[in-house]
């Protein structure tokens, strides 16, 4: 579990114009919720949170809400307004009980196939699994310097850590390596100028 921990205040007002007091005074509207509690209108620190969102969406850390017992939490979901955190949704959760989340993929590596003129695509950006909040790392890593040309790479081929299953399909494609519009176009023409040629010929003989 992360030693980070961030301090919530209770919120009673929810109309637009004390959202908009709240955040010119640095803080963010939030609410915490889940199967355990009630969902409860808070606000945090900006700064604060900016610090804990770092560390990776989830990973669980301690909520210390004003007025109430401390919570294990994720951040389950985030809005954002011009390029900053408007409103941040966190869910409570247990500490010996599997969390089924999307994790972000870290791609590792330069596809060999895009060294050829090829082009590396991405499908997915995060993967579904499951495992104890503990287990769960803030991303997966995908090796795909190995991926040639017409390669694809699907959610089996990744290697998950321990204590982590993945939900997602096995075949689900998530990167692949394709060739160039270019590439594509000059094979083309290439085939049009052969058949031409070809023709040419035969109309010779």
């Amino acid at each position: 579990m992360s030693s980070h921990s961030l301090t919530a205040e209770q919120r009673n007002d929810t109309n637009h114009s004390s959202l908009r007091r709240l955040r010119e005074k640095g803080r963010i509207p939030a609410v915490v919720y889940g199967s355990q509690t009630d969902s409860i209108p808070i606000s945090v620190d900006a700064k604060e949170l900016m610090k804990v969102a770092r560390t990776g969406r989830t990973e669980m850390f301690k909520l210390k809400v004003e007025g109430s017992s401390d919570l294990n939490v994720i951040i389950k979901d985030f809005q954002k307004k011009g390029g900053e955190w408007s409103h941040v949704d966190f869910l409570h959760i247990s500490a010996d009980k599997p969390l089924r989340v999307r994790i972000p993929i870290e791609f590792l590596g330069t596809a060999e196939g895009t060294k050829a003129g090829g082009v590396l695509q991405h499908q997915e950006t995060e993967l579904e699994v499951e495992g104890l909040p503990a287990k769960l790392p803030t991303s997966i890593e995908a090796d795909i310097s190995h991926m040639k040309m017409g390669d694809k790479l699907v959610a089996g081929d990744i290697r998950l850590p321990e204590g982590v299953k993945l939900i997602a399909s096995p075949e689900e494609v998530i990167a692949t390596v394709t060739a160039s519009r270019a590439a594509v176009e000059t094979e083309a023409e290439s085939e049009e100028q052969a058949e031409s040629e070809a023709d040419t010929a035969k109309a010779g003989e």
